[in-house]
């Protein structure tokens, strides 16, 4: 370790296990003063528990490093606040922000209750926005700090779970707008697409349900065989303490895959084909003769409808 972060403050959330686990070690490991936030709850977000929190903080202490737990539900507008001032109150001030807590409900769109929709978004989307509200408005005015949320490649793909691949999707763009409305404060704010074996991405019930997507033809054999085969998270960490170091103040509002050996930057979506009528509206038939051959042209429909059996 570098002491990289020697003299920083974090809030690390969902770090009791898993991702954010790794990445409060990690922090410590370079010096950071960390709050260790987890609710204790199951991957659906039910129950709480103090174990997980309090395991993190006592093997950081173990190590030499300084960590308090803090047991609140980032779905919590004003507990986000709680979460945010305990890091203040307990270390000066808050420097560096990673969001990782997160559920799963899974279900398809057309078995999705609304409480399982509302549910996922609330810990996800909503708890992301709770804490960065909170911890911007400090950083604002002691115009520094690192903000590193969490968003998943579902945002670009996902079958099974729409409301988490609608609450990732969120994120990316909550991320994006963040980092350009605090850039000229000196706050940075990215985030990152972990490919990691965790109790939620690699449960039992989570490679069942794959697999079963692979047999139904809802996705390939190749991410069917990824996701069964994802390294663990301790590969995530290195690249978000990076982020949170001073060596990183000009990276922001950027989204990058990580994942064990590889990290990969995503690239901003933008038009790349175009049809063009100069004047007038574009009729029907224009349109059903046209985009077949310019806008659509090689595009597969990646479910195409099958026959009954």
């Amino acid at each position: 370790m570098s002491d990289r972060l020697k003299g920083k403050s974090a809030v690390v959330t969902g770090s009791g296990r898993g991702i954010g686990r790794e990445i409060a070690l990690a922090l410590a490991g370079e010096g950071a003063s960390v709050v260790v936030n987890d609710f204790g709850g199951a991957t659906d977000g039910t129950g709480v528990a103090t174990s997980p929190a309090d395991e993190v903080v006592a093997e950081i202490a173990k190590a030499g490093g300084k960590a308090v737990a803090n047991y609140e539900s980032v779905a919590d507008f004003e507990a986000g606040e709680r979460i945010i001032r305990s890091c203040v109150d307990n270390f000066g001030k808050i420097d560096i922000l990673v969001n990782v807590a997160g559920i799963l409900r899974d279900r398809m769109i057309f078995n999705m209750l609304e409480a399982e929709w509302n549910d996922v978004l609330k810990v996800h989307l909503y708890g992301t926005f709770n804490t960065c509200r909170h911890a911007c408005t400090l950083m604002k005015e002691q115009r520094s700090g690192r903000i590193i949320n969490t968003t998943s490649d579902a945002w670009v793909k996902t079958v099974g779970h729409a409301n988490y691949g609608a609450a990732k999707g969120g994120i990316v763009t909550f991320t994006k707008s963040v980092a350009r409305e605090l850039g000229k404060y000196g706050v940075t704010c990215n985030a990152i697409a972990p490919l990691a074996a965790t109790r939620l991405t690699l449960s039992e019930d989570t490679i069942q349900g794959v697999r079963k997507r692979f047999e139904a033809g809802h996705i390939t054999r190749e991410v069917c065989e990824e996701v069964i085969n994802m390294p663990g998270p301790e590969h995530i960490a290195p690249f978000v303490a990076y982020l949170a170091t001073d060596d990183a103040k000009d990276i922001n509002a950027c989204v990058f895959q990580v994942t064990k050996g590889r990290v990969a930057l995503y690239s901003e979506p933008e038009p790349y084909r175009f049809i063009f009528k100069p004047e007038g509206k574009w009729t029907l038939d224009e349109l059903v003769s046209l985009v077949p051959k310019t806008l659509t042209q090689g595009i597969e429909n990646p479910a195409p409808p099958r026959p009954e059996k």
